[in-house]
């Protein structure tokens, strides 16, 4: 054995803990569904930027609670900026949440009057509105039904795609397997962000946005680009003899093991700066990368390939029996 290492031996424990965390993610996704944000519900988004000290999300509720907004969600974006989603709004309504949020109520001691008297003085706020977007209902499902779209399509040409570069692998399992087997990490690798997603809009009010879904889709290529790494390894192992298909798959894992260690972390890096630096706009969208890198490094490694002997043997016991 390569090295000495056989992680193809103890590929059960690694079937149920990730049969563990996708149950979950199905269980929570069904239980608690997503929380689709504006870009799929159709409503409007409104950024701005303070001048001086921000007010806190309680503070600029109350200052909006008299206009007809709906379910509304505050986001701090910087130092001084805040994001607010509402339902779609008319122009009306969006300047008098502008003028509500410009306004600052004080009450101070009433000049020449009675002990414990106040007046009530209006104070402006300098604000400046960088944006304000509405998306109708209409566009916002439209924008729904092709990202669903996007992503089947995603997943069936990669599958095609596995199956056609290694189409002249057909023993000991054919090139559909290898596709198919991909399919099966793929969906492990997008159900699992998902599942925390639908933790994270029930507790924390997390919406799934447009850059989430771009997030996701880009994780799909990166498990891809891993996975193809460790079987297109197996494939050139393959041509070697003296060996059982077992020791042929928990080779190409080894010699590939430092380059999905060393790839993954490059990104998590970089994605991780974009979490804990960026603004408020990218945050979920790292952490979507975040997720989904995790998911995809495991999947590939210690899903995709050991599950290539499993589906072998399970061949053998049907051809034998």
């Amino acid at each position: 054995m390569v090295m000495g290492l056989n992680f193809v031996k103890y590929r059960k424990i690694y079937f149920v803990f990730s049969g563990i965390l996708i149950i979950g993610s199905i269980v929570v996704l069904v239980l608690l569904g997503l929380k689709p944000g504006i870009d799929f519900t159709g409503g409007s988004i409104l950024e701005i930027e303070y001048k001086s000290e921000r007010p806190s999300n309680e503070e600029i509720a109350e200052k909006l609670k008299d206009i007809d907004l709906g379910t509304i969600s505050i986001q701090p974006t910087g130092d001084k900026g805040v994001i607010i989603r509402m339902k779609d709004i008319s122009e009306q309504a969006h300047q008098e949440v502008l003028a509500a949020l410009s306004q600052e109520i004080t009450s101070v001691p009433k000049e020449g009057g009675e002990e414990g008297e106040v007046e009530m003085i209006i104070n402006i706020v300098p604000l400046e509105e960088k944006r304000f977007e509405a998306i109708g209902p209409v566009i916002g499902r439209e924008l729904r039904e092709k990202t669903i779209t996007a992503a089947l399509v995603s997943l069936v040409l990669m599958i095609i795609y596995i199956a056609f570069a290694f189409r002249k692998v057909k023993k000991p399992v054919s090139s559909w397997t290898y596709g198919i087997i991909t399919f099966v990490a793929l969906c492990h690798d997008i159900l699992i962000p998902l599942g925390i997603f639908a933790l994270l809009g029930k507790f924390y009010n997390i919406e799934i946005t447009i850059p989430v879904i771009t997030a996701l889709l880009t994780v799909l290529g990166s498990s891809i680009n891993n996975t193809v790494v460790v079987f297109d390894r197996i494939r050139e192992n393959l041509l070697k003899r003296g060996e059982s298909f077992e020791e042929i798959v928990n080779g190409g894992m080894v010699q590939t093991l430092s380059r999905q260690i060393n790839t993954s972390l490059a990104i998590l890096l970089a994605v991780g700066a974009i979490y804990f630096f960026g603004g408020i706009t990218l945050k979920y969208f790292a952490l979507a990368l975040i997720l989904g890198v995790l998911a995809g490094t495991y999947s590939s490694f210690f899903i995709a390939a050991p599950m290539l002997v499993t589906w072998y043997r399970f061949r053998q016991k049907g051809q034998n029996a």
